[in-house]
């Protein structure tokens, strides 16, 4: 017999599969996959302009406001990077549920779709249909480093 804290929690024990209807998980990737391209994609480009916008450069006496701009600029490109992925990644999701739906709709009523297909689905998903399939993060120079062509203020 097994002990009590080799076995499973007991909300576990009358645990069934989850259904899910095909036509539904189709209208949901088609529609998830709409909404990034049409409402979330185009809108990047102003993003990033108001992103990149140039900064002066502070007076180096002021450290507080260099050490500012320095996180400034890290929480800046953090943000970047996650408005941006964002946008893969729901692409990638809507084509998971897309592949899920086409591997699943000539099955019957009674097929099971298994963790490990979804899991490969969500893998190997690409997000083809997205605009930013092929576009790499940008970034915007430091703004106290060498690449960042505007002069540092002297006191």
């Amino acid at each position: 017999m097994i002990p009590e804290e080799g076995r499973p929690a007991s909300w576990l024990g009358d645990y069934g599969g989850i259904e899910a209807d095909i036509r539904q998980m189709r209208e949901f990737a088609d529609q998830l996959q709409t909404e990034v391209d049409r409402h979330y994609a185009p809108h990047l480009r102003h993003i990033a302009d108001d992103m990149t916008a140039a900064v002066p450069n502070p007076c180096d006496a002021f450290i507080e406001l260099v050490h500012f701009l320095q996180a400034h600029w890290e929480t800046q490109q953090a943000t970047s990077d996650l408005v941006h992925g964002l946008a893969g990644a729901t692409g990638r999701l809507a084509a998971a549920a897309n592949r899920i739906a086409v591997d699943y709709q000539e099955t019957d009523a009674f097929a099971e779709a298994r963790v490990t297909d979804v899991e490969r689905a969500l893998r190997g998903a690409q997000a083809t249909g997205s605009t930013l399939a092929a576009r790499s993060p940008w970034t915007a120079p430091e703004p106290n480093s060498p690449d960042n062509p505007g002069p540092v203020v002297l006191p």
